[in-house]
């Protein structure tokens, strides 16, 4: 008899101090759940990749040609959310007795790093970016730069996120422009805004900046596409571009105004 009721005893307290534990890490999920759960999107892993081009021929004359290509990936894995991006832009033009000249040929590709934290949409980013533009003064440059990043907000209609933080820009200026080479220290800061409709149409804005001590460059890039049919989709974008301390013989601000058919491989 004495030993059922020990037996008992033992089996109550055990269940107590189950219910217990459970009741406390039920509590403890409670009041920390909504800061300390993995920051994961609705499909992982995802891979998104599209291809953008847009030709201009014209003969007669007036003789010209531009081109502008374009490629743009998302890779999001359980801890990584990255960012590729790569363009280029030529132009060219004359009439029918002389010969063409290059306007425009510049290369850029850019990638951004996040690493996705404990807490929803907060995120430490790495940044690296090359241009090499003939029409800027420069020969080419580069930055890099780190810093925090967060995604403020995501749903099925729209997405905005930011990033900011200090890097390094690397300016290579071109033979005689020695006395324009704005490198050094800087500090980073980007937005982007999208926005999607039921019909497929898309809406991105985009901007961002780079303040150094002698040169802030920014850029601001707004583009709207609709679908045509399937993965084919038509894309209307201007693009803003500005610098404070420019070479003489360019202009402090650009912009940029394209039309192009764009195709998403995946």
């Amino acid at each position: 008899m004495f030993t059922k009721t020990l037996l008992s005893i033992a089996i109550a307290v055990v269940c107590l101090s189950v219910c217990a534990s459970v009741k406390a890490r039920d509590l403890i999920e409670t009041l920390y759940h909504a800061d300390f759960t993995p920051d994961t999107d609705d499909e992982i892993p995802r891979f998104s990749l599209d291809g953008e081009l847009g030709v201009l021929v014209n003969t007669g004359n007036t003789s010209a040609a531009s081109v502008k290509a374009a490629m743009n990936a998302d890779h999001e894995t359980e801890n990584w959310s990255s960012v590729y991006f790569a363009e280029l832009l030529y132009k060219e033009s004359g009439t029918a007795n002389t010969q063409r000249n290059i306007s425009a040929q510049r290369f850029y590709t850019s990638a951004q790093f996040d690493y996705k934290l404990l807490a929803p949409g907060r995120r430490l980013f790495m940044y690296g970016d090359f241009e090499d533009d003939k029409f800027t003064g420069y020969d080419h440059r580069a930055s890099l730069a780190a810093g925090w990043s967060q995604r403020v907000w995501r749903n099925e209609d729209s997405e905005f996120r930011y990033s900011v933080g200090p890097g390094y820009t690397f300016i290579e200026a071109e033979e005689d422009n020695d006395s324009l080479v704005n490198d050094g220290i800087i500090v980073r800061a980007s937005a982007e805004y999208k926005y999607h409709w039921s019909s497929g149409a898309k809406l991105r804005q985009f901007v961002s900046t780079e303040a150094g001590e002698e040169n802030t460059k920014s850029r601001s890039e707004t583009s709207l596409s609709a679908n045509v049919f399937g993965s084919l989709a038509m894309k209307l974008s201007f693009i803003l571009s500005h610098e404070t301390d420019s070479p003489e013989d360019v202009a402090a601000l650009s912009t940029e105004t394209s039309v192009a058919l764009v195709y998403q491989f995946f």
